[in-house]
């Protein structure tokens, strides 16, 4: 079996154990996410278990964390010291460890919002952009940006086309920003509302909170299986 001292890799070898093309191999070489490769007597390449075990690494970091951290934590990983990398690490693991808080904070509003009632409504109950913004706790040109977006559409009054909110238009807006804070992106939202108006509301939104609560559990095992490489690479605790 390999070991992370062997010397008897080839890129090809590399580039078959992990998936990679030989070009991707030598491109994460050259970024830092595999450490300097030796060279034969020929000029050639020579690589050890350790540039397998990185470019796993890599792999399972980039879905966990984003290509750009993923090289980050690599790169560290490579040139020390140790606690620098693990604060990267612990980094990744508190920021989706908010995200699953913001997504159960998210899911328990969204349920209540969508389970309100609108009755007896009256044009005195509308909202203007800065009476929401200031409800919502966010800049009217967030209100703005959702209007351009056709995620929460106001009326207009004449004769200027002044923003108004009507109960409902409000009650889509509270959904909206829940699920902007639990990290929903504004198109699958905007492919969302027809379901939310249509009032499928708890439907709509329990379906999207599940799909972005998988997306969150994917990381989270890529994750796992990055650290799995890392413990690897970085050898026996000596603490």
């Amino acid at each position: 079996m390999a070991t992370l001292q062997s010397t008897a890799l080839r890129t090809v070898d590399v580039a078959r154990r992990t998936g990679y093309s030989v070009q991707q191999v030598r491109n994460l070489e050259r970024d830092g996410v595999l450490p300097p490769a030796e060279r034969s007597a020929a000029g050639y390449r020579v690589h050890a278990e350790v540039h397998v075990q990185s470019a796993l690494a890599y792999r399972s970091l980039a879905v966990g964390t984003g290509p750009v951290e993923a090289k980050r934590i690599l790169r560290a990983l490579h040139e020390g010291p140790e606690a620098r990398l693990l604060a990267l690490l612990d980094a990744v693991h508190a920021r989706l460890d908010r995200e699953r808080t913001q997504l159960a904070l998210a899911r328990e509003a969204a349920a209540r919002i969508s389970a309100e009632p609108i009755a007896d409504v009256r044009p005195a109950d509308a909202m203007g952009v800065s009476e929401l913004a200031a409800a919502l706790g966010v800049r009217a040109s967030t209100l703005r940006h959702w209007d351009a977006e056709g995620l929460v559409v106001p009326d207009r009054l004449p004769p200027r086309g002044t923003r108004r909110y009507t109960p409902a238009q409000v009650r889509d807006a509270r959904i909206v920003h829940q699920l902007r804070g639990a990290g929903y992106r504004v198109g699958p939202l905007r492919a969302l509302l027809p379901d939310l108006r249509s009032g499928h509301r708890r439907e709509a939104v329990e379906s999207a909170l599940a799909a972005r609560e998988a997306g969150i559990a994917t990381r989270s095992r890529a994750l796992l299986d990055a650290s799995a490489a890392i413990r690897a690479i970085l050898g026996p605790s000596t603490a």
